[in-house]
């Protein structure tokens, strides 16, 4: 099993999600330029967090064009895994691979602490490892996490199971005081039709290790692990 982590200008969890890949779980992981094309040796590509290109025109949309992403998008059209983790869900978004869009936080303001998820299904290889409506404890951090799409989307990702996370409370009801963003329906995550392109907003890797307060996210990249 073979990581890719890809290193935007301005990617600032590239380290974190290396950390958890190459010395949490000891498994082969590789730092990605965002300049790199060739992604074939990797069985997962991990686009992580940060202000990618400063966030200048809106997040992730300069991304979107970096050579790197060409390969991104072949890479996942040939059914190979790609998770992007907050500014890296923007970038799928952006991309096309993922529906919908982000918005600005309903409050208008970033918004960084621990959130709750729960888990909507577990038929895919982002969340196999753990249990339908299972409540995860991750961090967000983020100024546009708010997801939209129109309703026919909406509906779409509902019909074909493709909303894996939801923001929750602590006993896994999904209301909206336990919506740190106003995102519709919850959403904290999505995947694509074909189940192998997984965004989410909240930070895994933050949560990987019991000294950082939870080791909820974890339990999302073993998942991948044991799909490979």
């Amino acid at each position: 099993m073979k990581f890719g982590v890809v290193v935007f200008p301005g990617s600032n969890c590239d380290y974190d999600c290396y950390h958890v890949l190459k010395h949490v779980l000891q498994k082969d992981a590789d730092f990605i330029w965002h300049k790199d094309r060739e992604l074939s040796k990797y069985d997962c590509i991990v686009l992580p967090g940060g202000f990618s290109y400063g966030d200048y025109l809106r997040t992730g949309a300069i991304a979107r064009f970096s050579p790197v992403m060409e390969s991104v998008v072949k890479h996942a059209q040939k059914g190979k895994l790609v998770i992007g983790i907050c500014n890296g869900f923007q970038i799928l978004l952006e991309s096309g691979l993922l529906p919908g869009a982000m918005l600005r936080n309903e409050s208008l303001k970033f918004i960084c602490r621990f959130v709750h998820l729960r888990v909507e299904n577990t038929d895919t290889p982002f969340t196999r490892l753990a249990k339908r409506g299972e409540v995860l404890r991750i961090p967000i951090a983020h100024g546009e996490g708010n997801y939209f799409a129109d309703a026919e989307t909406i509906e779409k990702l509902k019909k074909n199971d493709q909303i894996l996370v939801r923001y929750c409370d602590p006993k896994g009801s999904v209301d909206r005081a336990a919506n740190p963003n106003g995102s519709l329906e919850n959403i904290a995550g999505i995947c694509n039709e074909k189940r192998n392109v997984f965004g989410l907003m909240p930070h895994p890797e933050r949560a990987s290790e019991a000294a950082l307060g939870s080791t909820d996210g974890r339990k999302i990249f073993e998942s991948i692990v044991q799909y490979a």
